[in-house]
């Protein structure tokens, strides 16, 4: 089988318009899910006893819910309860959030629970509360300690976005969709998406060496 090189070279401007947005999507998508997840994490071991059982259940229903089930239930189900059509953009960035924001809940809580617990009784010590020792003392170790699965979260979601595609968004693998719809030629195209997700995650892999090798804790 001869390879189109030359479609594959003439489709590289839309693909990678395409790489753009899903780079877009997932940069809003895992810092609003480290907003999210910063909080439900904390939330996940406060003494609060209905706080903690909410963010459990939060975390417990994302991370046993496939995202493309979550798409469907922003994108097609919350039209039925609000009467109005929900914006596939918004849809994405939505469904994207909350799913990143589960997994981003248990690596902090998991962060946090690596610090020596000496360190929440010195703050204390010193007459800062609960909140401030959190702060200033827990919370700039724990992240430290996060950059890692934090960098792996953002691959995950980097190609898991593709999944936004089944609702018609111009992401990546939607463009390639419809170029392969224009000129039937699947494997050059689904090739050339390959090589633009690999470029994207192995560039994002090596920052977060970087940075790992830049705060390390040991």
């Amino acid at each position: 089988m001869d390879l189109n090189f030359d479609l594959m070279a003439r489709s590289f401007p839309l693909l990678l318009a395409g790489a753009g947005i899903t780079v877009e999507i997932t940069a809003m998508s895992v810092t609003l899910g480290l907003c999210i997840g910063c909080l439900v994490g904390i939330a996940r071991l406060c003494s609060v006893k209905p706080l903690r059982y909410l963010a459990n259940v939060y975390v417990d229903f994302i991370r046993g819910t496939p995202l493309l089930v979550q798409i469907f239930l922003v994108y097609f189900a919350l039209p039925g309860l609000t009467g109005s059509r929900v914006d596939p953009y918004f849809a994405a960035i939505s469904a994207c959030s909350i799913n990143s924001g589960a997994y981003i809940a248990e690596i902090f809580r998991a962060g946090i629970q690596s610090i020596d617990k000496g360190q929440m009784e010195a703050g204390r010590s010193l007459g800062m509360s609960w909140s401030q020792t959190m702060r200033y003392i827990i919370m700039p170790q724990a992240f430290k300690r996060i950059i890692p699965p934090l960098g792996n979260e953002f691959i995950a979601m980097l190609k898991d976005s593709s999944l936004v595609s089944v609702i018609g968004f111009e992401e990546l693998t939607r463009r390639g969709q419809l170029i392969i719809a224009r000129t039937y030629a699947s494997f050059e195209i689904w090739m050339a998406v390959a090589i633009i997700y690999l470029i994207m995650t192995f560039a994002v892999a090596r920052l977060v060496g970087v940075l790992e090798r830049r705060y390390d804790t040991k």
